[in-house]
């Protein structure tokens, strides 16, 4: 059911440059998707595995998947038939690999059709082989919906190898004063982009009247545009000024044009925070520190 060729061409409608390939694992990105490319009529991702596709139990392999990425201008009972070719760029030879399966059917319940094991990672990892080349690779696909082809667009996901962090220390007074809903600090610099710490003194949604709700904003949006998603791993620390025994929250996540913000909406206590014991406001002073860093970030081709 598997056709392996190898062709010149490079695909019609969609590649993605993968820089730094190695840090997704050490970041434990075990499945990356792409923006959605438009072919046939309907708009579809590439989904890539770098160790395999943990939950069909594949080790030793690259899985690579098309997904149907868009279903909500379809009618209950829609499935569209396709035939997809996906590519792997052999850099020493300027040529692709190519897999291509039968005609597989996407629906409500199979939005997805690929390899499994597109190509053993010994295989992969092999510098002789060019598919993985100074730690950079080239995935890409075609999409045949009705004999139907398009020109499509691409993206390059970036991961940024030694990345460093960016603290901010902010110090808010006359906490007890506070009677907007929001604040924000000033604005800094991590990765290249500008960010600022939001607090909401009396919480907000399911934290309100009873924890303070703490948020990273990226505040310059209008820098963002369509496609861009930022890899960010950060720590928000309100520190005990008494015994240094400080609060942190610390996550990983994806910041893009319609996702500016990220945090926790029940941080911390009002309860605990007011308490005296805790350090955490002293003579109605308290001290917000944020440690941000950028590990990656994809853009349009």
């Amino acid at each position: 059911e598997i056709i392996k060729s190898v062709s010149d061409a490079p695909p019609t409608h969609y590649m993605v440059k993968i820089e730094s390939f190695s840090l997704l694992t050490k970041h434990a990105i075990e499945r990356y998707e792409t923006e959605s490319f438009e072919a046939g009529g309907y708009k579809w991702k590439l989904v890539l595995y770098p160790n395999g596709n943990k939950s069909k139990n594949m080790k030793e392999h690259v899985s690579v998947y098309l997904a149907l990425a868009d279903s909500t201008s379809l009618g209950t009972g829609w499935e569209v038939s396709a035939v997809f070719r996906l590519y792997l760029l052999d850099q020493n030879k300027d040529s692709y690999l190519i897999l291509q399966g039968k005609e597989r059917r996407f629906h409500t319940f199979k939005r997805e059709w690929g390899f499994d094991k597109f190509i053993p990672t010994a295989t992969f990892f092999n510098v002789s082989n060019g598919y993985l080349m100074e730690d950079t690779c080239m995935f890409g696909a075609d999409v045949f919906v009705s004999k139907e082809r398009r020109s499509g667009r691409g993206e390059c996901l970036s991961m940024i190898k030694d990345a460093t962090s960016s603290k901010h220390i902010w110090k808010i007074e006359n906490f007890s004063k506070l009677d907007k809903e929001s604040y924000d600090s000033n604005a800094f610099f991590a990765g290249d982009r500008k960010w600022k710490i939001r607090l909401y003194p009396s919480g907000t949604n399911h934290g309100t009247g009873t924890h303070l709700s703490i948020y990273l904003i990226l505040a310059d949006p209008e820098t963002v545009s369509d496609g861009t998603k930022i890899f960010t791993e950060f720590t928000v620390r309100i520190y005990d000024q008494l015994q240094g025994r400080h609060i942190a929250g610390k996550v990983t996540k994806w910041f893009s044009g319609s996702s500016l913000e990220n945090g926790w909406v029940k941080y911390v206590s009002m309860v605990y925070f007011t308490q005296p014991s805790s350090g955490l406001l002293l003579k109605d002073v308290c001290l917000v520190e944020a440690d941000v860093c950028v590990h990656g970030i994809t853009s349009a081709l």
